[in-house]
């Protein structure tokens, strides 16, 4: 068969497309729904990275059947510590520390391995019958009245109501829908890489800032830690290529020797970070969802739970439309989901931004009283409790899978 119909169509198997995809079965599986991607099959297996999962995002992931896989491999952050000093300086005094749960026995965020979390939702969307087509590219679609024709590069053809590109920073899908963004390039690259260490990390994850931008240093399962080092472009590219020996030691110099002695477990990876923000998040029949819809800066660990947050909204938007007939691809409907995420996503990205820019040198001046701010931060227990309830996602209108509510 050449065409193939589904309500429902996502171009991405990624975290966001995955979660969407099992949201709106779950809630509604009247819909039909396929997820389209064109990375080889089982690439997803070697993804080496982890991330940080806000409370909000696993009370998502525990209503949708999928947090159950998870829990044995993730992580708890129970405790966060920021500093700012040189590399060079003998002394990392703390300005800030982060603590608590945001309810009895919740941590407010946990890390966990890519592969996890990509794997787990994998199995619910096969569970949901959802049918994930991998190993090949949308290469292009048609919009009419009633539906969209998405054209794969291996010539079948999908019809569906409604098309989500949820497929990355870079969408391809974006562009052909000619959805123009905001971008600049920071000309800095996070490296990122997983160590061991001979101490354990009790559940701590610090971040230190330093001239060329903040060193995170984020607990995994045993006593293994996930790092996101930001430098320059040209000054990252160069150490990912070092030999082990030489990259382990410039690495030590950031990490410190608070647990021991450390090794570099995984091949280190150099990403170029910047801040891109679409114009537009839909047209008719169209939603960009994810990266697709806003790249930020690493620096607050809120991508990943962004992109849960588009999917989270997208979803009961849609379920609600189609319970009440209305038509899930219409401009009208799909907007309602654009006014609900446009101002937390601009609001993200000009966070990230501002606070990139005032950690990422080592001007004087802008150091101390950057320095007294995150002192005075520190003095005053009901600010942190607000950037914690921030940092978790736990937001009165955030929509209902994040507050662990079914749609």
């Amino acid at each position: 068969m050449n065409n193939r119909t589904f309500d429902v169509v996502i171009a991405g198997a990624g975290y966001v497309g995955l979660a969407t995809a099992v949201a709106l079965r779950a809630a509604r599986p009247s819909l039909s729904v396929a997820i389209v991607d064109a990375a080889p099959e089982g690439i997803w297996k070697k993804d080496g990275r982890a991330s940080a999962i806000a409370a909000a995002a696993c009370r998502m992931l525990a209503q949708l059947d999928a947090w159950e896989e998870i829990a044995p491999e993730a992580e708890p952050i129970t405790d966060m510590v920021v500093t700012d000093s040189r590399t060079s300086d003998p002394v990392r005094p703390v300005f800030l520390t982060f603590g608590g749960d945001v309810a009895p026995g919740e941590p407010f965020a946990h890390m966990v391995r890519n592969v996890v979390l990509n794997g787990s939702l994998r199995k619910r969307a096969a569970a949901l019958g959802i049918d994930l087509i991998e190993g090949v590219a949308v290469s292009g679609f048609e919009r009419g009245a009633a539906s969209v024709a998405v054209q794969l590069a291996d010539g079948i053809t999908l019809d569906t109501r409604l098309l989500v590109a949820a497929d990355g920073v870079r969408s391809r899908l974006r562009d052909m829908a000619g959805i123009k963004t905001m971008h600049w390039d920071y000309g800095q690259s996070g490296i990122v890489c997983t160590v061991a260490h001979e101490r354990p990390h009790n559940g701590r994850a610090d971040e230190h800032f330093l001239p060329a931008g903040p060193f995170a240093t984020l607990p995994l399962k045993g006593n293994r830690s996930s790092i996101v080092w930001t430098e320059k472009t040209e000054d990252a590219e160069k150490l990912v290529e070092l030999e082990p020996v030489l990259f382990e030691a410039e690495l030590e110099l950031r990490f410190g020797l608070k647990l021991g002695d450390i090794k570099v477990v995984d091949k280190p990876r150099a990403w170029p970070l910047g801040l891109t923000l679409a114009r537009d998040f839909v047209q008719p029949r169209f939603a960009l969802a994810g990266d697709a819809a806003h790249g930020i800066h690493p620096i607050a660990g809120q991508g990943l739970n962004l992109g849960f947050r588009d999917a989270a909204a997208l979803a009961e938007i849609i379920v609600d439309a189609d319970r009440l007939g209305r038509d899930i691809g219409a401009l009208d409907v799909l907007e309602g989901y654009q006014r609900w995420r446009r101002f937390d996503t601009v609001q993200m990205g000009v966070t990230t931004d501002v606070l990139n820019r005032m950690f990422s040198n080592d001007f004087g001046p802008l150091r101390a009283l950057r320095d007294i701010g995150l002192g005075l931060v520190d003095r005053m227990p009901p600010l942190k409790d607000f950037f914690i309830r921030q940092a978790s996602g736990l937001s009165p209108d955030a929509p209902r899978l994040l507050r662990g509510e079914a749609i």
